[in-house]
């Protein structure tokens, strides 16, 4: 009997380690917590090895849970890798794309201006309230508010975001706020230290805070450019100095060479130089 674990086990371990909990892991991996909890059971008891701590904080790795997840990243990444290269034959290749909300949506609502469907790379969008990894090629392309510091990315800058306050009117004087999980964004770090008593709502998604803004709830923070052309919305400020931020480009060092993420850079690049609009992302993180 083959008491070796399967695959998969080590993909699942993977997200469990990555995520920190069950729970999210699973919703990432389309399995019940029931089922991972049960996998992650019989995969330790295969390996004769605890790989996690079990406690309110959630499941937090051993020590030789780091050593063994610093090994499954090398499997992960290679995976990717074959996973890439099997859809080459396939048409245009996926080209992941991290960005933030207000980022995300006017590229979707203006792609016709970056890609078409003859371009040999496709555009696959990822959101996520925390920063994809793109050294493990958990995206190809990453939207971003700095230069990179690690040495594996590179980084082209394309301009910057200013931010400014916007209501359905002047007369609306209260404040929506983020909720504690909301992304830890400049603007909403922002609203919470100089305006936190004055909050009368709160949401963990831009796309919520503006509607309720233009439904005359509450004032928010957002990108000129969304702001100055929302139906509903006035500007009442004039541009935040200290929200004022770079944009910024971010690929593996190596794999902005590929034909589609380069095609996929050249055109993002195109566009935001003429297209002032985007809002910042979470900072990246190696």
């Amino acid at each position: 009997m083959n008491t070796q674990p399967h695959w998969d086990d080590y993909a699942y371990f993977a997200a469990v380690a990555r995520s920190g909990g069950i729970a999210r892991a699973a919703e990432s991996c389309g399995v019940s917590t029931a089922t991972l909890s049960r996998r992650m059971r019989a995969f330790e008891a295969r390996l004769g090895r605890r790989l996690f701590l079990h406690g309110t904080s959630g499941y937090t790795l051993t020590a030789e849970g780091r050593a063994l997840w610093e090994k499954t990243r090398k499997m992960e990444a290679a995976a990717a890798d074959v996973a890439r290269w099997s859809t080459k034959t396939k048409g245009s290749v996926p080209v992941r794309i991290s960005a933030g909300t207000w980022t995300a949506l006017h590229i979707s609502d203006r792609l016709s201006e970056i890609w078409t469907p003859d371009d040999i790379w496709l555009p696959e969008f990822i959101h996520c309230e925390l920063p994809m990894d793109i050294a493990r090629r958990e995206i190809d392309i990453g939207i971003r508010n700095r230069r990179p510091e690690q040495p594996w990315l590179a980084g082209q800058r394309v301009g910057t975001t200013e931010f400014a306050i916007y209501g359905a009117s002047e007369s609306v004087t209260g404040w929506i706020g983020p909720s504690f999980d909301a992304a830890a964004t400049r603007s909403a770090q922002w609203v919470e230290a100089n305006y936190g008593a004055q909050i009368v709502t709160r949401s963990n998604l831009p796309i919520f805070s503006y509607q309720m803004a233009r439904a005359g709830v509450g004032r928010v923070v957002l990108p000129l450019p969304v702001g100055d052309g929302a139906p509903g919305l006035m500007r009442l400020s004039e541009p935040i100095e200290e929200l004022c931020m770079e944009r910024w480009l971010v690929s593996h060092h190596e794999g902005r060479f590929e034909p589609p993420v380069r095609a996929a850079l050249t055109a993002l690049a195109a566009f935001f130089t003429s297209s002032p609009v985007t809002l910042e992302e979470p900072a990246p993180v190696a």
